[in-house]
């Protein structure tokens, strides 16, 4: 939102003469990048910073629905099961979760007129431990603000736009930060204490940008897999041209169903467009849920899995591990009525790109590492947060009564290598092109026209 001013006039008038235009028109890019994008990136570091603890804060919340004791043995899955059934005859059930530890409840998710519900369950004794909604999990509403703003579609498109966006605003910032011939590390590694209040609220803005640059931009590159425009072409595109799950997952044929697993069952981002096959109908019975657990434990599959059932005569058992660990993660279909295990999809299938999002996605969930993981992920938050606040403080101190004051600049299209590098990034983030489509014609047919408003933003 701001950029370096340099103490000595004579080396200052020496580069505004050597790059004039270039250096002003990345300084009022960067400008406008912050002064649009920082409220949400502030929305977005305080709610990620938040989701990073998921798994301490749901620990705490929901002890009572999580811990059993052991008394003797466990009724089989499917007696749980009818137990449910009993209490909710109208609601279908949906999926199984075993539970990862001998203390740990098991859980039955069921599809009701208000939507999916959890059904926490004692699996020594059948007791009831507790209900909720998918929707009043706190977390969850954590996570809709973080991605969408809890505002669907919309909501989602704007934060998307904001990340790619907060692209922008790194890499200029990058640039006015990058010193100029300066011999000290003062102003660039650490703050210049004794340059006057100037110097030092500039500072105070431009230095922990830096420290903090590469989390930040570490955080915006993993986040966008998620998003629902940018990452579903994405994830199509990597699938279509041969990155995506390979063929030997299958036992057999691969299946030419146009249903994909993320239509059925909560997988990894890799499993997501993975195809579902078929059970073969041959007058069998279907399998009872405690083989389908047999045969998970069998596989392997990490403690954390979940069982999705089938919906269809013709449909699979899915079982899909998500842990806290990319390595860990597997999506496995299997015949409901043979058991014969008609996909196997792990980690070490996945292809080279496929392997880095999911680490990048358990990575920028704060899993991966553990706590270490989570606290340097919480201090990037932190940092984005304090470079937002130190970025408005700074434009609002140098605000002319006047105007906004934003930087004059020349007209980016007379900036032929900035102008380039705006359309490859409009052409990789297609909002971002949409967006700059819209601000051109704004600036061009709007601000530059109208006599105030040109004065306003000093356009």
């Amino acid at each position: 939102m701001d950029v370096a001013k340099s103490t000595s006039g004579d080396s200052n008038k020496q580069m505004n003469e050597t790059k004039p235009s270039l250096y002003q028109v990345i300084w009022r890019w960067h400008f406008y990048a912050g002064v649009i994008v920082a409220p949400f990136l502030i929305i977005l570091a305080v709610t990620g910073g938040i989701y990073l603890f998921k798994p301490q804060i749901e620990q705490t919340l929901y002890q009572q629905y999580y811990e059993v004791t052991p008394t003797g043995d466990r009724l089989s899955p499917d007696e749980q099961l009818e137990m449910v059934h009993e209490q909710y005859p109208d609601s279908v059930i949906t999926a199984y979760r075993p539970g990862e530890s001998s203390t740990r409840s098991s859980e039955v998710t069921l599809s009701t007129v208000n939507g999916p519900l959890t059904v926490f369950l004692d699996p020594y004794t059948g007791e009831q431990l507790g209900t909720l909604y998918s929707e009043d999990r706190i977390m969850n509403k954590i996570e809709e603000m973080h991605g969408e703003l809890m505002a669907g579609t919309i909501g989602d498109r704007i934060v998307e736009l904001a990340a790619c966006w907060a692209l922008v605003l790194i890499i200029t910032g990058l640039y006015l930060w990058f010193p100029q011939k300066k011999k000290s590390f003062a102003g660039v590694l650490y703050p210049r204490w004794k340059k006057g209040k100037r110097a030092f609220r500039r500072d105070l803005h431009a230095v922990p940008a830096f420290w903090i640059g590469a989390g930040m931009f570490f955080l915006i590159i993993t986040g966008l897999p998620w998003s629902g425009f940018w990452g579903q072409n994405f994830q199509s595109i990597a699938t279509q041209s041969g990155v995506g799950y390979p063929p030997s997952v299958w036992v057999g044929s691969a299946p030419t169903s146009t249903v994909k697993t993320e239509d059925i069952a909560d997988v990894p981002w890799a499993a997501e467009k993975l195809e579902v096959p078929t059970s073969n109908v041959q007058g069998f019975l279907p399998l009872a849920v405690e083989e389908v657990v047999t045969i998970a434990n069998r596989v392997g599959m990490h403690p954390t899995y979940t069982i999705y059932l089938p919906r269809e005569q013709d449909s699979v058992y899915t079982v899909s591990a998500y842990p806290p660990r990319a390595q860990d993660e597997a999506t496995i279909h299997i015949d409901q009525y043979t058991g014969a295990v008609l996909a196997d999809y792990r980690y070490d299938h996945y292809g080279s790109l496929a392997k880095a999002v999911a680490l990048g996605i358990t990575i920028h969930k704060g899993t991966q590492f553990g706590w270490m993981n989570q606290w340097i992920s919480l201090l990037v938050c932190i940092g984005m947060i304090g470079v937002a606040l130190s970025g408005y403080y700074l434009w609002w101190k140098r605000k002319p009564k006047q105007g906004l004051g934003a930087p004059k600049a020349p007209s980016v299209e007379k900036m032929k290598r900035f102008l380039f590098l705006l359309i490859v990034l409009g052409i990789i983030f297609p909002l971002v092109g949409l967006s700059l489509v819209v601000i051109w014609l704004l600036d061009r047919f709007v601000i530059r026209q109208i006599p105030a408003v040109k004065h306003f933003f000093n356009a």
